[in-house]
């Protein structure tokens, strides 16, 4: 498997990414033999992780190296296809580990569109050139607005149930009630159906927002981009930023980047079931205006630290399916994190600090979405402030060292009161303190740095031991963790991480997390004669009919 979370349009093998002004078109040609495994062919515009990976980036390099795009069109390059959605034979082979991860991905990614629309001057189209299936449709809903091409054959569908056994694993089912707010029983109608709704119909159900005839196609897709386009401010004034490569270090322990390192470590359990990860912090805050700022560019500490972690996360999760529990730690001079949070403090006053926030933003989540134990280690040396506390926050427990003869800081800046809203669009702090919001406030109050005794009292540790305990608590309570069902842990920690509002965010992840999580393993699907199995082949599926 040749799998590398970095790419960039020179090496990408399915997309094609152009650009007319403020309008940029994305383009998905899938290489049939460029799949992530050899034992599959990716027919028809279906896809694996490897071509979402290139979406993913595409998406990344229009909003920072592209400000002026205004409107994204997101079509098929294959004539009379959009896409058919995730690829079965790739799904029917794949470790289930596998499987939900790839789910994972994909819904980060249709999330993060749904984000640019909403906070970074971008509104998506999608041209549907053909019939959109699955992941394909998915991928539309994401969109602000859908336009399928009327040809007679053309449709938008929801083939899971009736072919695979499954469901849509991309948030198709919460989208169609929560976004689009279709009525369930035609949901449930369309659903049911493999080969979907098309034309006059898909218009009247509100599964698309319009059609046009094949004479009309490429008029009507410019027209209804211009429109878009014109629905949010003009960027043209402003100088993208080259997103450069991140090179890494894999080493016997682990794995480095510049400001990022991942070590796994023995455990009583076994070795690689903890890891250890690490941020260490610049010893100066660094530029503090923009146009010193942009000459840094990808290269701004803050944000290529967060770019750094992400690919800590992604290789965690992907490749390393075994590690359970993670021991972060933020390393450094807490007056750097303090000093960083003020020069984010001003978004609106240039774009490139503005998204560079939102990307914090998009990161922090992926790190709490992570089916991880995440254990936040606050002891000496480290710098839990602002921006850096919201990553202890992130995670299911925060340790800290509490002695008055060794100095730790933790503290609360601005960013800590909604700079970074969860998937259930409260701050953390709130989230923290569901029941008692007075708690939050108390905190918020307190801004500043702190001592880990104050720190302890205002409730923004779990634990705190004093030097004495330190090392014993900490063993046991990785020995502890890492002994326990990992199926278990990760339903326990999906309902505990964001509790509060439901939203169309926490619904999908919430979902995924477990019927789909569960569904994915059961016989009638995965078993030997289950639909999954089954499909593509002469053989019918055997269903166990039990409801449960």
């Amino acid at each position: 498997m040749n799998l590398n979370f970095q790419t960039s349009p020179a090496h990408y093998r399915h997309w094609q990414l152009t650009f007319e002004g403020d309008i940029a078109t994305l383009a998905m040609n899938v290489d049939g033999a460029g799949g992530l495994f050899e034992h599959y062919e990716l027919k028809l515009n279906s896809y694996d992780l490897g071509v979402d990976i290139e979406l993913a980036d595409a998406l990344e390099r229009i909003v920072f190296e592209h400000p002026e795009v205004r409107c994204v069109v997101v079509t098929g390059g294959i004539d009379k296809v959009f896409c058919a959605g995730a690829n079965i034979n790739m799904l029917s082979t794949s470790t289930h580990a596998w499987k939900v991860n790839f789910c994972k991905y994909t819904n980060e990614t249709r999330l993060y569109i749904e984000d640019y629309s909403e906070n970074s001057g971008k509104r998506f189209l999608a041209a549907l050139n053909g019939t959109a299936s699955g992941g394909g449709y998915e991928l539309a809903l994401a969109c602000d607005k859908i336009i399928l091409v009327d040809d007679r054959n053309s449709a938008v569908s929801f083939p899971e149930l009736p072919l695979l056994g499954v469901l849509p694993g991309t948030g198709g089912l919460t989208r169609i009630v929560d976004k689009r707010k279709i009525r369930r029983d035609l949901c449930d109608a369309f659903s049911a159906v493999a080969e979907g709704i098309k034309g006059k119909r898909a218009v009247e159900w509100d599964l698309v927002d319009a059609t046009a005839p094949l004479s009309r196609w490429e008029e009507s897709v410019s027209t209804m981009a211009r429109e878009m386009a014109d629905e949010v401010p003009d960027r043209s004034a402003c100088k993208g930023i080259e997103l450069t490569p991140i090179e890494v270090t894999e080493t016997d322990a682990g794995l480095a980047w510049k400001y990022v390192t991942v070590t796994f470590e023995e455990t009583p359990s076994g070795p690689g079931r903890m890891a250890q990860l690490t941020l260490d912090l610049p010893a100066e805050v660094g530029p503090t205006d923009a146009a010193a700022i942009h000459a840094e560019g990808a290269d701004w500490w803050i944000f290529r630290m967060f770019r750094e972690l992400n690919l800590a996360l992604l290789d965690l999760r992907i490749k390393h399916p075994e590690t359970g529990l993670v021991m972060t730690r933020v390393v450094g001079d807490p007056a750097v994190a303090m000093g960083i949070d003020a020069v984010l403090a001003n978004p609106g006053a240039d774009w490139f600090i503005h998204e560079v926030r939102h990307y914090l933003k998009r990161m922090l989540k992926r790190y709490e979405n992570s089916a991880k134990s995440l254990y936040a280690v606050m002891d000496e040396g480290t710098a839990f402030v602002g921006t850096f506390y919201e990553l202890a926050l992130a995670g299911d427990r925060q340790y800290l060292l509490n002695d008055p003869e060794v100095p730790v800081t933790v503290g609360i800046t601005e960013a800590n009161a909604g700079w970074f809203p969860m998937a259930n669009g409260l701050t953390r702090l709130q989230t923290r303190f569901l029941g008692a919001p007075e708690r939050a406030d108390e905190a918020l109050a307190k801004a500043g740095l702190l001592d880990a005794e104050t720190a302890n009292e205002l409730g923004l540790a779990t634990f705190a031991p004093d030097d004495i305990d330190w090392e014993d608590e900490l063993r046991l309570a990785i020995e502890e963790r890492v002994s326990f069902s990992p199926d278990g842990l990760t339903g326990m920690e999906a309902n505990l991480r964001f509790a509060g509002p439901e939203t169309m965010e926490t619904k999908i992840f919430g979902r995924l997390s477990a019927w789909q999580n569960w569904i994915f393993q059961r016989p009638n699907a995965a078993g030997e004669r289950g639909a999954l199995k089954c499909y593509g082949t002469p053989q019918a599926p055997e269903f166990d009919f039990m409801r449960t």
